[in-house]
């Protein structure tokens, strides 16, 4: 498939939209081949195919009935107050709910992997806090809201890795050069994101003259702002449920990320 030249919006949107969806991944294709500057902005349910819950779907971590945590909304056991105020509740919840050490990467993350070694990909923007791109051989991410394969002393600064946390029997991990806290380098609710890694990402978007969105609803403040930036020519959305911003996309794909993304060609 040619894509054509469009002499307005209007008409792009009427050709988009009239796409079967054997036509839709022709169009993906060609918006590749096409794209100089293509940047993937992602969430969890990039993820999800890894075995990891994404948030806030049905069986995501936000709706997981434990009865040890009844008494806590999710923001409150993944924010900065229940780590200052409630350690022993903070790490408790995390280390049951975000060991991603034995998880492998997806037909998505081999993928973006694949573009990038390829030249096709300028960089991934990531939401998730797993490492599974690093992990499928990417290099250029940006992490928005940290790692949970870090960890660092809330004092003396010392690091860490993701095993000091999983792996210590103490109910808070003490830094053992200074015995301060040792916490996980992720973005917590109520903390302010990366800014190195946040600026990073701003200039990618901005750059971008292609900008495929995959496994976020963008109801994170943090993604909805950077998606909000873009302006390049082509916006392709991927994700199982309804996401915001659909309007504004040329190709939107409610299905599997790795399904979808197992059929681009670079």
């Amino acid at each position: 498939m040619m894509l054509p030249e469009f002499i307005s919006q209007r008409e792009k949107e009427k050709f988009f939209r009239a796409l079967n969806d054997g036509q839709k991944i022709d169009a993906l294709n060609e918006m590749i081949e096409e794209s100089k500057h293509i940047v993937f902005l992602g969430g969890a349910g990039v993820s999800t195919e890894s075995g990891i819950p994404d948030f806030r779907s049905k069986d995501g971590l936000y709706n997981k009935k434990d009865s040890k945590f009844r008494n806590y909304k999710p923001e409150y056991l993944l924010g900065y107050d229940c780590l200052a105020k409630k350690p022993e509740i903070f790490f408790s919840y995390f280390r049951r709910n975000l060991d991603c050490r034995m998880l492998q990467p997806n037909d998505a993350h081999k993928k973006l992997a694949e573009m990038e070694q390829k030249g096709k990909l300028d960089g991934i923007v990531t939401q998730n806090i797993d490492g599974l791109h690093q992990k499928a051989g990417s290099k250029r991410v940006w992490e928005i809201h940290g790692s949970a394969l870090r960890c660092y002393c809330v004092s003396c600064r010392a690091e860490y890795g993701t095993e000091f946390i999983f792996e210590n029997t103490e109910d808070v991990p003490r830094c053992p050069k200074c015995g301060r806290m040792v916490r996980p380098d992720v973005t917590l609710y109520g903390e302010f994101l990366p800014q190195k890694a946040y600026e990073e990402a701003v200039a990618l978007i901005r750059y971008a003259d292609c900008l495929m969105i995959g496994g976020t609803s963008l109801e994170v403040g943090s993604a909805a702002q950077l998606a909000h930036m873009y302006h390049g020519k082509y916006l392709v959305i991927i994700n199982k449920g309804k996401t915001k911003m659909e309007g504004r996309a040329d190709l939107v794909f409610h299905d599997s990320i790795g399904k979808v993304m197992n059929q681009i060609e670079v």
